[in-house]
C-alpha cells in the first residue's frame, strides 16, 4: 500500500498554501503540499517536513492529524500545520524536473468557503473536511484540531 503524508499549511495571514496543477488536456486543479513517504524517512511527520522542505523550501510546525483517506492500494494522511516562510523558487522537489508533468504554481488561498468554492481541490473528499472546518471557524484557530474529522475507508471494487 502506498502511503502519503500531506499538509494542509495555514499562514499568518488566514490562508492556506496550495499547489496549482497545470496539465495539458486536464482542467486546473489544487492538490495539498505533500507526497509519499521514503523507506529513509523516520516516519510520517518526518517525510511530511521533507515534503514540505522540497516543494516550497519552508518549514512547517506540525500541529495535529486531521484526516484519513483510504483506499484499497493507498493511504493519505492529512495533517494541520503551520508556516510562517517560504520560498517557492527555492523548490528543490524531484518532481519539478521531470518532462511532462506539468505546470506547479504555488497559491495563497484566503480561509473561506468560497475561496474554497472556486477552486477544483483534490481529493474532493480533503475539500469537503476542508469546507466544513472553514464553516465552524477551525482553521482560524491552529491549535485546534478539526472537530468531527473522520477517518475514511473506500473499496476499490
Amino acid at each position: 500500500m502506498q502511503h502519503r503524508v500531506r499538509a494542509v499549511l495555514l499562514t499568518p495571514n488566514d490562508t492556506m498554501l496550495l499547489i496549482k496543477r497545470i496539465r495539458p488536456g486536464i482542467d486546473p486543479y489544487w492538490v495539498i503540499v505533500g507526497g509519499k513517504i521514503e523507506p529513509t524517512d523516520a516516519g510520517p511527520e518526518d517525510a511530511l517536513r521533507r515534503e514540505v522542505h522540497e516543494e516550497i523550501a519552508g518549514e512547517a510546525e506540525i500541529v495535529s492529524l486531521l484526516h484519513t483517506i483510504e483506499t484499497d492500494d493507498e493511504r493519505q494522511d492529512f495533517y494541520l500545520a503551520t508556516i510562517d516562510k517560504w520560498s517557492f523558487e527555492d523548490r528543490s522537489g524531484p518532481e519539478f524536473s521531470q518532462e511532462g508533468r506539468g505546470e506547479y504554481l504555488l497559491e495563497e488561498l484566503p480561509l473561506t468557503t468560497e475561496a474554497l468554492d472556486a477552486i477544483s481541490l483534490l481529493p474532493q473528499e480533503i475539500a469537503t473536511v476542508l469546507r466544513g472546518a472553514v464553516k465552524r471557524g477551525a482553521l482560524l484557530a491552529t491549535g485546534t484540531p478539526f472537530p468531527g474529522s473522520r477517518h475514511s475507508e473506500a473499496s476499490a471494487h
